[in-house]
């Protein structure tokens, strides 16, 4: 029932954002279910409650399989506990603790506190990597970072003359589009801008709550007014950070519709605080090199994913994959945990999560 939680939970995913993936179920006495829910941030309901509403006066003695801690203070909603003690839950299963210091420990402790049994740990790593976009969040007080880039089996991004070249499938297109959809910005440098001209927005079809964010690094506000993300601002946002002291340029963009943060580009962590104030819980980095090799070096990176395909490009002058300063000995390079291995048609996809440096 924990897994089904889980599974519920993950309906919400690109409809919740700022807040977590949340699944609920509830199972009578007699051990069959009478409730599901799934928490979609517009609907105002949490799973909790949607489920104890199914189940009706039938959850009265029964169990409570919750994807992540129940909140037990008033936010935008009621405290999910007291709609647990409320309707007679006699048990509430549940992973992991809610990360944010105004829940963490505090809805178990409410509910042990009423005589409800609260069992904790199964299956905590899924739970906890289900909303690690909220995890880290709340834990390091900035947007979830995933480092996401299409390269050749020898590691090139482009041929010698970085021209827009697409090197992964079809198959990973839609691989691509389904890590567009879970995260709430997309982030490249200005030099992609000129050399693409993307329109970098979600093609998944599948619902979200807010759209896309397109964030741009460019401190040399190089990006043509001309280009797709300019032209598009006003139906799409787009987000350009610069320090940057041409005004006149500054202020043709804001016509256009565009959101201007007056930061260092440069400095990843005001990068990433100006989306923090935006509400943006996560961004997935797609380039380039120099962006790439820019949060690699300033261990930013949360999740990195490499679409590899089957092909070799070679010569001095084509791009690679990561720029940037680089390790200075095999000790201090990346290490990667829990990676997995997806093929999508004829490319590779390799996932996984950067050791601290202390612990690689």
């Amino acid at each position: 029932m924990t897994r089904r939680s889980l599974e519920l939970a993950s309906f919400g995913i690109g409809q919740v954002s700022p807040s977590p993936l949340v699944g609920c179920v509830t199972v009578a006495d007699t051990g069959e279910i009478v409730g599901e829910g799934s928490y979609i941030y517009e609907n105002l309901i949490h799973a909790e409650v949607l489920a104890l509403n199914q189940a009706g006066a039938q959850a009265k003695g029964g169990t409570a399989y919750v994807s992540l801690e129940p909140h037990s203070y008033h936010g935008r909603t009621k405290p999910c506990t007291e709609a647990l003690i409320n309707a007679g839950i006699r048990r509430v299963v549940c992973p992991v603790e809610d990360p944010n210091p105004k829940v963490s420990g505090k809805g178990f402790e409410q509910l042990r506190a009423s005589g409800i049994e609260v069992v904790t740990g199964i299956l905590r790593d899924e739970a906890a990597k289900l909303n690690e976009k909220f995890c880290v969040w709340h834990q390091k007080n900035r947007p979830f970072v995933h480092l996401k880039l299409a390269m050749s089996l020898d590691g090139r991004i482009s041929l010698k003359d970085s021209v827009s070249t697409t090197l992964s499938g079809k198959e990973s297109a839609v691989k691509v589009q389904s890590l567009r959809h879970e995260h709430d910005a997309i982030l490249i440098g200005g030099n992609t801008t000129l050399v693409d001209n993307p329109s970098l927005t979600d093609r998944s079809g599948k619902p979200r709550r807010r759209k896309l964010v397109r964030v741009v690094l460019d401190n040399r506000l190089r990006i043509p007014l001309e280009s797709n993300l300019v032209i598009t601002a006003k139906e799409t946002p787009t987000l350009i950070v610069s320090d940057s002291r041409d005004e006149t340029k500054i202020e043709k963009l804001i016509e256009c519709g565009v959101d201007v943060a007056r930061e260092n580009a440069r400095d990843l962590r005001a990068v990433l605080e100006a989306l923090r104030k935006r509400d943006l819980q996560s961004v997935l980095v797609e380039g380039g090199a120099e962006i790439a090799g820019a949060f690699c070096d300033a261990e930013l990176v949360d999740k990195l994913t490499f679409i590899v395909a089957p092909i070799v490009i070679g010569g001095h002058l084509a791009p690679l994959a990561i720029g940037g300063n680089g390790a200075n000995s095999l000790e201090n390079a990346m290490r990667l945990r829990d990676l997995e291995i997806i093929k999508h048609g004829g490319d590779y996809e390799f996932t996984g999560y950067p050791f601290p440096k202390d612990e690689g």
